[in-house]
């Protein structure tokens, strides 16, 4: 990716912390500034995700959501607060990131992504991030991703566990670990399982640093690695993944080519699990 973007006095000092990175520079920022970002979910992954791209310049942030704003969510979601309980997320995201950078420009997507929509939405953007808190949604970003050759970034959470990777097309995707979500009686429900509020911080500013690297083309991405963090030990560990040529998308005889929406339960996989739990 090319820029032609200028820097102007006030953005060399806004980023100038990034500027004098040789790894980054003047031209890596100015990447930034050009890039375009979705992020599915502005709740306790999306939030922190959203946060740290704006205040690192990226220039353009989708996010998807059409939740509003509850009081528990307020334990762990960053980007809203007690005067926005009852706000469309998006909206309540908006305000906050302007505040912090308004030099980003916020793309609020105020409705559900589905099969029908996903498609035109992501081939809008350079990387997509999953942030979204249930199955149904994961699968369903997974493959569009795909579909349109984007990077996918990928979080997700569990009481005191969380994970994250990074899929490239033709490099593995989330089918080749988890070919189909389990049944929806096999996952306890969201509010019932609970998090870790700091958790989501830890996450969802790995997914950023993620991201940030995928933009500029620096260090080694997650790709083919997912991290595992189990905040109550603080043991990061890493397990390889690999493309599974079985893969019912991205295998070399794909069975999944369009779009299917699936029904919409909580969860968390773990590698080698055959159950799944909850997650939000």
């Amino acid at each position: 990716m090319t820029s032609a973007t200028q820097l102007t006095p006030e953005q060399v000092r806004r980023y100038s912390r990034h500027i004098i990175m040789p790894q980054i520079g003047s031209r890596g920022q100015r990447k930034l500034i050009d890039s375009k970002v979705l992020i599915v979910g502005a709740g306790g992954l999306g939030g922190p995700v959203a946060l740290y791209l704006a205040l690192a310049g990226v220039g353009t942030i989708g996010l998807v959501d059409f939740d509003t704003v509850d009081l528990s969510n307020l334990q762990r979601q960053v980007l809203h607060t007690t005067e926005t309980i009852g706000m469309p997320k998006v909206q309540s995201a908006k305000i906050t990131l302007a505040r912090y950078n308004p030099d980003v420009n916020v793309v609020a997507h105020e409705f559900p992504i589905n099969s029908e929509n996903a498609m035109d939405l992501i081939a809008q953007y350079d990387v997509i991030v999953n942030g979204a808190d249930n199955f149904a949604t994961r699968y369903l970003v997974n493959d569009a991703a795909y579909l349109n050759n984007k990077p996918l970034v990928d979080g997700s959470i569990l009481i005191f566990d969380g994970q994250v990777t990074t899929y490239e097309p033709g490099k593995g995707c989330y089918r080749c670990l988890y070919p189909e979500p389990p049944p929806p009686g096999m996952v306890p429900n969201c509010a019932e399982a609970g998090v870790l509020g700091a958790l989501t911080g830890t996450m969802g500013s790995l997914q950023a640093t993620e991201v940030v690297k995928v933009i500029l083309g620096i260090g080694e991405p997650l790709i083919g690695r997912l991290l595992l963090v189990d905040a109550l030990s603080m043991e990061f560990r890493v397990v390889r993944t690999r493309r599974n040529p079985e893969c019912w998308l991205c295998g070399d005889h794909p069975t999944v080519t369009e779009l299917v929406d699936y029904d919409v339960f909580c969860g968390l996989v773990l590698p080698g699990d055959e159950g799944a739990v909850a997650v939000h």
